[in-house]
């Protein structure tokens, strides 16, 4: 999607979202080479903030290629902000119900139509204790496997720093100016993938080199080296679990 089909809808959350961003935040964007000029393509995204779609939005706005978001199916319903998503074409996730295979055809849909989709694999905030990212779910795995569309992977850190996740108190913490870090890599290579069968093996493996590909790129921005093994939230949950009955019998 070249600047010029941008739309009235992205145009017009451009023109309310940027003045505030570039008035409180520093910018550092990096690898915008990485994002494909034409055709169809998923970037995967690693998610510490609420304020980070912003950040990314805003980077990828930028480059005249504007994402496609997959976004709680609560937020479209009514309001201004659902309106916002309806008009600049997100798209809704219905979890744990019959509607939710319809976010994944949109997302094929939107590929093939030559349009980028956002993907936040971890699929919320990550839990990590250090804030790296977390196990990855299969859903953008899956769309690249069935599309063969580019993935590209993408890191952010800053809004992190403005807007902790989870943090008891939801100030933000503008002062002094952070600076919103945004990098895009290469694509990463799915092609030893093609052609097989997604079982969730072969799903979940793609998901992990996604993982990793963003994992690097956050690696570079802040000059440390991730765990080895990535934060599992539901096994973190798993073992408290364990753990409280294991006291409870005590």
């Amino acid at each position: 999607m070249s600047r010029r089909r941008i739309g009235f809808w992205y145009r017009l959350a451009a023109v309310i979202a940027k003045p505030p961003l570039v008035v409180l935040f520093k910018r550092d964007w990096r690898g915008m080479e990485h994002i494909p000029a034409d055709g169809g393509f998923i970037t995967a995204v690693n998610h510490n903030s609420y304020l980070d779609p912003l950040s990314y939005a805003h980077y990828q706005y930028n480059t005249g290629r504007v994402p496609r978001f997959l976004a709680k199916a609560a937020l479209f319903k009514g309001s201004f902000v659902g309106t916002m998503l309806r008009g600049t074409g997100q798209i809704p996730v219905y979890r744990e119900s019959t509607n939710a295979l319809d976010a994944f055809r949109a997302a094929v849909d939107a590929i093939e139509r030559g349009e980028c989709v956002a993907f936040y694999p971890e699929g919320t905030l990550t839990r990590d204790p250090e804030m790296w990212p977390m196990a990855g779910k299969t859903g953008a795995a899956r769309v690249a496997l069935l599309t063969k569309a580019p993935v590209i992977p993408v890191a952010q850190w800053g809004a992190n720093m403005a807007m902790p996740p989870y943090a008891k108190e939801n100030k933000l913490r503008l002062f002094p100016r952070k600076t919103l870090i945004v990098q895009a890599g290469p694509p990463v290579d799915l092609d030893r993938f093609h052609g097989m069968e997604p079982t969730p093996d072969v799903l979940r493996e793609a998901t992990e080199v996604i993982m990793a590909a963003i994992t690097a790129q956050l690696e570079q921005i802040r000059g440390e080296s991730a765990p080895a093994t990535p934060y599992d939230h539901r096994q973190a949950r798993a073992e408290q679990r364990r753990r409280a009955a294991g006291e409870g019998t005590k």
